[in-house]
């Protein structure tokens, strides 16, 4: 007589027999070791199948077919476009990390050199020569009547250019040696603040913001890029919606915003990709810069029949609308970001 088995998931009874719940599927085995959980997060989070090779071939070599595949309901075969994007940009950011720390530690030296060395700001003088001056005189004096000059306009002139005070001093008032000093005795914050020339009726931005200039002056700017660096993921992901609404914006009708988002994905995850080919090649042989600017507006170019293929366009339309698209993107959109980026790393420092 065959024996059931309870499973744990559904609770629904079937034959101990089977190696699957027939209900919903669940293993009958509860073999959860570590490499099972590590190996099943992988799996659901990247799937490094089939699927990955079909859909990478095709996001490589035909613009914007992948895409238009996955919108017409051809999703098996191929990964989702967020899961495509996931996986790519984790590769990146981590291939990406090794530059970064190299990065990090050159600026931080660059940094530190920098704040070692006793500038003296308190006063710069300027010489003046007596030469110039004496020849800058005789001219004026030949051509009073043109420039307009009376009797004791002259005079006054002369006596300011023949002044005894041949110097002239530019005042800093960035009191460094006071801060130093107090820093050094481990003054209160609001001493260190006044030192820095903050006001005692400061608003809370301005004092969280001398709070971090403060903390970058004490570390020497040490670990800055790393900050920078944790900040640009989060960046990209609304990056992204925002390149969608700009392609929103031209192509309307062609389809939902849904539809927009997953064109935005594939081609953020072909920019990805491309980035990831540069920084292995990199390690390996140094391109050249002008290469490197090559592959930027390849970006646009790779655009063009992508825009073509989603969207059935003319390659006019497709071309125009691609440049149009780009130029707003990297004019309008990108350098917001890169001061938002900027500033949002620079408060969490």
């Amino acid at each position: 007589m065959p024996t059931t088995e309870q499973c744990k998931n559904c609770e629904q009874k079937f034959d101990s027999s089977f190696d699957y719940c027939p209900h919903c599927g669940m293993e009958a085995s509860d073999n959860l070791t570590f490499g099972v959980l590590f190996s099943n997060t992988i799996e659901n989070y990247f799937s490094i199948d089939a699927r990955f090779f079909k859909s990478f071939g095709t996001l490589m070599l035909k613009p914007g077919v992948l895409a238009r595949r996955f919108v017409d309901g051809k999703r098996l075969k191929y990964l989702h476009p967020a899961q495509f994007y996931l996986f790519i940009s984790v590769v990146f950011f981590f291939i990406f990390s090794f530059s970064v720390r190299k990065a990090d530690t050159e600026v931080s030296e660059a940094f530190k050199k920098g704040f070692e060395q006793e500038i003296s700001l308190d006063s710069i003088k300027i010489k003046t020569d007596s030469v110039d001056i004496s020849q800058a005189k005789e001219v004026i004096k030949k051509n009073r009547k043109i420039i307009g000059l009376s009797d004791d306009e002259l005079v006054e002139l002369d006596s300011v250019m023949n002044s005894d005070s041949q110097t002239a001093n530019i005042s800093f008032g960035f009191e460094r040696k006071l801060l130093d000093s107090l820093i050094t005795a481990g003054a209160p914050l609001a001493q260190k603040y006044k030192a820095m020339g903050m006001k005692e009726d400061a608003n809370a931005f301005t004092r969280k913001f001398y709070a971090q200039m403060l903390k970058f002056y004490e570390k020497q700017g040490g670990g800055i890029i790393q900050v920078l660096y944790d900040t640009i993921p989060i960046a990209m992901f609304l990056l992204l919606p925002l390149f969608a609404v700009l392609v929103t914006l031209f192509y309307w009708k062609r389809g939902t915003f849904a539809h927009h988002l997953v064109f935005s994905f594939y081609y953020f995850t072909f920019i990805f990709t491309s980035f990831c080919v540069i920084l292995l090649v990199n390690k390996v042989w140094e391109i050249p810069i002008w290469i490197e600017v090559l592959i930027c507006f390849s970006f646009v170019i790779y655009l063009i029949p992508a825009l073509r293929n989603f969207y059935k366009s003319s390659w006019l339309g497709a071309f125009l609308k691609a440049n149009i698209i780009s130029f707003l993107y990297m004019m309008i959109i990108v350098p917001v970001a890169a001061i938002g980026i900027i500033l949002v790393a620079f408060m969490l420092y």
